[in-house]
């Protein structure tokens, strides 16, 4: 073989190692922690796997990092580090203080940078106002969004004589008071128990009945606002509450859901107020009672109750990865934001679809005709449309704020204090978690 055709034939092996190179380069690692465990876990990494079947550019990698908690302390960390991942799941509590880190790429921004043209107003807009600054624009995308409804045992209302509740109109907090006498007259241990009580009977009580949980539009307009939860309407739900432990119309269960989820499979209570998220949960494991789905009361005066507001999480982008990741960042939300992806995570774990295209979508295959119940939680977030007292918090702090809310719940419950003293506390304390946190982010 001469010169000539040894140069050749090395040039056509090394452009094919060259161009082979470029085909098997690897595909940009996107790391996503979340707060996801067991079966919603799993319903995560077929999304995942989805999208990374759908294309060769990306691989994303899901990580759970422990309880919400855990995951966002880890985050927190990693960023600190330079190690942060891509994408992380946050509670809704921890909204104020991931806006004002600075480590954060607002979605809007992010998705726009990339060529998304997005109509925001084809989401559920009470979902959005939580994760929107002052301006209106989204700062995190809204993944497991949640609302508190109200479960009971139709075998245990059967036997107690007690009709089937509606489950567009609530009952009024009197009514709930005969029907859990009732329903412990029968011979049912309790009446009432609920999970994440803040949530489910502060924050949302306040919400539903147009009262300001506090200031500046529940802290929208300003980090100088207080709490204004020992207010005559909640101090007298939370001595009623009290009073009705007295003869087991009410008990406490825990602060979490747990215990009280627990003792509602166990048919030690006939009413258990928590989050819809709890559905897929009762699906998997009550298996010896029928049960149902209603609005959260309302006190009797409230003739047309304002929405209730979310709980549950939304993904964060963080700041300081390489311009060329956030392509892919921004291919992964805009994946889990398409119908077919939200229809799966509505049915497989009870959370709300996101968008109205996937809610359209559920209803025109006749979803909730099937399944009824699943619709109750949707249509109590969205009967009004939100205002200043039920968009939703943007406290800072918030998740210290109610670990205190907590705490003096339960001194109301064991009788260490009165429903007055325990608001007023929990009012003067984290006022105080609010002046620390405007001293450090003012």
């Amino acid at each position: 073989m001469n010169t000539r055709k040894i140069t050749m034939c090395f040039a056509v092996v090394v452009a094919a190692i060259f161009l082979s190179g470029q085909v098997m380069a690897e595909p940009i690692t996107i790391n996503w922690w979340h707060a996801m465990k067991g079966a919603r876990g799993k319903v995560i990494d077929t999304m995942i796997k989805a999208f990374n079947d759908s294309q060769s550019e990306y691989v994303v990698v899901g990580t759970y990092k422990g309880n919400y908690d855990e995951t966002v302390n880890a985050g927190v960390a990693a960023y600190r580090a330079k190690k942060q991942p891509h994408l992380i799941q946050s509670f809704e509590v921890g909204t104020q203080t991931m806006m004002l880190s600075g480590a954060v790429y607002p979605v809007y921004q992010l998705m726009n940078d990339e060529g998304y043209k997005i109509d925001w107003k084809g989401y559920l807009q009470p979902v959005l106002s939580y994760y929107m600054d002052k301006d209106g624009n989204l700062m995190s995308m809204p993944f497991n969004s949640s609302t508190p409804v109200m479960y009971y045992n139709v075998d245990l209302f059967k036997k107690a004589g007690i009709p089937m509740l509606d489950k567009e109109k609530p009952v009024t907090w009197d009514e709930m008071g005969e029907i859990t006498a009732k329903l412990v007259k029968s011979g049912v241990q309790g009446g009432l128990t609920f999970g994440w009580q803040s949530w489910t009977q502060v924050e949302n009580y306040s919400a539903m009945h147009n009262i300001p949980f506090a200031s500046k539009a529940n802290g929208y307009e300003g980090l100088d606002c207080e709490l204004l939860i020992n207010n005559e309407t909640v101090v007298k739900h939370i001595a009623m509450l009290k009073d009705w432990m007295k003869d087991n119309r009410f008990f406490y269960g825990g602060q979490k859901f747990q215990g009280p989820s627990a003792e509602f499979a166990a048919q030690n209570a006939g009413v258990y107020i928590d989050s819809v998220s709890q559905i897929a949960k009762l699906q998997a494991t009550v298996k010896d009672f029928q049960w149902d789905v209603a609005p959260m009361p309302v006190e009797a005066w409230m003739k047309e109750p304002q929405n209730s507001i979310i709980g549950g999480a939304s993904l964060w982008v963080f700041k300081g990865h390489n311009k060329g990741d956030y392509k892919g960042v921004a291919a992964l939300l805009a994946h889990l934001a398409t119908p077919e992806m939200q229809v799966y995570w509505h049915k497989e774990t009870g959370y709300f679809p996101i968008t109205l295209a996937a809610y359209e979508q559920l209803k025109k295959e006749g979803y909730y005709k099937e399944f009824p119940y699943q619709e109750v939680g949707i249509k109590q977030l969205t009967r009004r449309d939100p205002n200043k007292q039920s968009r939703g918090l943007r406290l800072g702090y918030f998740i210290q704020i109610r670990n205190i809310i907590n705490e003096e719940l339960e001194l109301v419950w064991n009788g260490t204090k009165t429903a007055q003293q325990a608001m007023d506390d929990a009012t003067k304390r984290s006022n105080q978690q609010l002046r620390e946190f405007e001293k450090t982010y003012k």
